[in-house]
């Protein structure tokens, strides 16, 4: 039996043929199929329908007219001031951020964390025009504060001022800013969440923040975050990222912030903050609360005397010191504000700060000895 090398023989053929012994066997060697003619598919890419192409049209022109409208409102604001330096003594420094134009008297909103410690201001126009700046007031709290600049009244246009009460997740926005000294860039995104709480820089808990993907980076500060009509809903004022630039998580200061601080500034030049006088600890965090007192509030530990808690009669805890540690008895237990649950010192001032103004009266909810009680506050001014 003759096999021809290179060509596979099936198995059981092979065994066929050994088990004749000296018998002629001849294997039909099945022949191979030639190849498949390639096949050809040609792609022809289905047009966009007339309609979609005029939504696409639509809403590319909606953003292009918000930014023809409101850019001449954005301005690029320039802080210098000296710092000390062990080895080269005074050395200048200097910042930017972002504002836009609050009226034609002048007056422009920016971010209080952009002319921090500034000694002088510079605000540049859209128009290219440069002007000194004086500043009017700050509330280091809101992170809001307000310039002044001699400019004609004809350079100045002023944003229009929205509400951010009806945003929505999802929402479309617009940032214009100076980001990196870029003057006058667009970026768009959407409303990612709304009252998000964010730390500011001195440790102040600043709530009802509205949280965008918009790319927001370092010289955003101070500029607006608009809806798409143009209308202003909140003022960029930080990001959070771990590079220190944009990584989709950028933040606003809500136009009801705006609307509720700045007239203070511009009248008081600073914002007069709701007080009730009293020092907390917190339930459950700082403090183990007891078997029969509830588990989440906020244990009155000092009371300034004549303050709106002393004379409304609020009652502190008394402290005595075990070994190292410090052990409260008595004392009254916030747990509530006009009805809003309350389980952190943030969330009370945070509830303070939007929603009362000097004057007003708050009703606490407070465990006494048990015991659930309502007492009233009349809101004063914090000590500056």
């Amino acid at each position: 039996m003759k096999l021809a090398l290179g060509r596979p023989i099936p198995a059981v053929l092979v065994f066929a043929c050994l088990a004749i012994g000296g018998m002629a066997c001849n294997v039909s060697m099945p022949s191979t199929p030639p190849p498949p003619p390639p096949i050809v598919v040609i792609a022809t890419p289905t047009p966009l329908p007339p309609q979609t192409i005029q939504e696409i049209d639509v809403a590319e022109q909606r953003i292009i007219n918000v930014y023809e409208r409101v850019s001449p409102s954005v301005v690029h604001i320039t802080s210098r001031s000296e710092v000390f330096d062990f080895w080269r003594g005074a050395v200048p420094r200097e910042g930017s951020g972002s504002g836009f134009v609050l009226n034609k008297d002048g007056n422009i909103v920016t971010n209080y964390h952009v002319i921090e410690d500034a000694q002088e201001i510079e605000v540049l126009l859209a128009d290219g025009s440069a002007y000194s700046a004086d500043l009017i007031g700050a509330d280091p709290y809101n992170d809001l504060a307000v310039v002044h600049i001699n400019a004609p009244s004809d350079l100045l246009v002023a944003v229009e001022i929205g509400s951010a009460a009806g945003l929505r997740v999802g929402q479309r926005v617009i940032a214009i800013g100076n980001p990196f000294g870029l003057d006058w860039t667009l970026t768009t995104g959407v409303v990612s969440a709304l009252g998000r709480t964010i730390e500011t820089e001195n440790g102040q808990a600043l709530g009802e923040v509205i949280q965008t993907d918009a790319a927001i980076n370092p010289g955003n500060s101070g500029g607006p975050l608009l809806d798409t009509t143009g209308r202003l809903v909140g003022v960029n004022t930080a990001i959070r990222s771990p590079s220190g630039g944009s990584v989709g998580i950028g933040f606003a200061i809500p136009a009801e912030t705006v609307q509720r601080v700045v007239p203070e500034l511009i009248t008081r030049g600073y914002y007069p903050h709701p007080w009730i006088g009293i020092s907390t600890y917190e339930l459950s965090y700082e403090l183990k609360p007891s078997e029969s007192g509830p588990e989440h509030g906020l244990l009155v530990v000092e009371i300034t005397p004549g303050g709106p808690a002393d004379q409304a009669g609020l009652q502190a805890a008394e402290s005595q010191r075990e070994g190292r540690r410090v052990v409260f008895s008595g004392g009254d237990i916030v747990i509530a504000a006009d009805d809003k649950v309350i389980k952190t010192r943030d969330q009370l001032t945070i509830f303070l700060e939007n929603n009362k103004r000097i004057g007003d009266t708050v009703v606490l909810s407070i465990i006494r000895d048990d015991e659930t009680l309502s007492i009233p506050l009349e809101i004063r001014e914090r000590p500056r």
